[in-house]
């Protein structure tokens, strides 16, 4: 008897190392302009200014961008799977390619000859409520000739980050290359202000391309105009599979008619960076193991209240042999 082979995920994002400060308060945003909870993109010398501003010795470094997040969580879950973006020639890039090999992901890493690799200011307040500030370097000079068929094959689904909507042919590309070669494409809309700035291209592009869509409760509002749940149904008429995520509330989701409810676990949040890309590891973990929705959300909401009680996306390497412990209690 052949042993089914679990389906394979290609990750598609900005590749980027996270910096990662908590600040002492939120006027550091105001002097900024960084709205409380956005990403918003800027330029390599702002970058430093923040940079030279928030920096401490309690400061993080870690590989980071949306996608990549959920991807590294998914390799520590033994999914299967691979990686595409662009880095620079430098010592960040060095450090992100190192890193996703030696988790197990196939890397499809282009070069950028003119600039360095991307990088998030990720701002912490007390809350936990998480602020970005994002230089996208290299990552921002990926073009829609880097996606290929051949690329694509061997993946199943193809996960792309909101935040590469500023590049409408890039992403359009992508997915309809995906969509013909088959594969499922799932979205995660990002940030409320990049769904409020791309909001005609998002609903063109998740109507006729996007099958799974991913965003919290800020982002659906900005797409729909709707609170959660009425968020989720008018989603989930545009595509197979909404998923609506509520913070300590749980997550809604819907497939065709049918709605689940998922909680979240009891956890003391210390930082909010990465909870969504952890929810979707958890998710994928699920569906490309086949198990039933409600199952999926439970796996992505202990992914995701795990990673909130860490500083930056990830949890550290050694946190991953008790979560699944605690995930194969979920699926018993």
């Amino acid at each position: 008897m052949t042993e089914k082979k679990i389906p394979a995920v290609l990750g598609v994002g900005n590749a980027l190392v996270d910096v990662i400060s908590v600040i002492a308060d939120d006027s550091v945003l105001d002097d900024f302009g960084l709205p409380r909870g956005s990403m918003t993109l800027v330029d390599a010398a702002r970058s430093k200014l923040i940079y030279d501003t928030t920096f401490s010795d309690r400061s993080e470094m870690t590989t980071g961008g949306s996608v990549a997040n959920t991807m590294r969580g998914m390799a520590n879950l033994g999914c299967r799977g691979g990686y595409m973006g662009r880095i620079g020639r430098d010592a960040l890039g060095e450090l992100f390619l190192n890193d996703f090999s030696k988790r197990g992901l196939t890397t499809h890493l282009s070069y950028s000859d003119i600039s360095d690799t991307g990088r998030v200011m990720a701002l912490v307040s007390k809350d936990s409520e998480r602020t970005m500030a994002t230089y996208l370097g290299a990552a921002a000079e990926m073009q829609p000739a880097d996606f290929n068929v051949e690329q694509l094959k061997g993946y199943d689904y193809m996960y792309v980050e909101g935040y590469l909507v500023f590049n409408h042919d890039l992403i359009t590309a992508g997915v309809k290359m995906a969509k013909a070669a088959g594969l499922k494409v799932a979205l995660d809309l990002s940030s409320f202000n990049v769904v409020e700035a791309n909001l005609d291209f998002l609903k063109d592009l998740i109507r006729n391309n996007v099958d799974i869509v991913f965003a919290n409760e800020e982002e659906a509002k900005a797409y729909t105009g709707l609170e959660p749940e009425a968020a989720l149904h008018l989603i989930a008429e545009e595509c197979e599979l909404a998923i609506v995520k509520l913070g300590k509330e749980g997550s809604l989701l819907k497939q065709g008619d049918r709605v689940v409810q998922v909680g979240s676990i009891p956890a003391k949040a210390v930082d909010t960076t990465g909870a969504g890309d952890a929810y979707a590891a958890g998710f994928f973990y699920g569906l490309t193991n086949d198990y039933d929705l409600e199952t999926c959300g439970k796996i992505a909401a202990l992914i995701s209240g795990k990673v909130v009680e860490v500083m930056g996306p990830n949890l550290p390497d050694m946190a991953w042999v008790e979560v699944k412990k605690e995930i194969a209690e979920i699926i018993r």
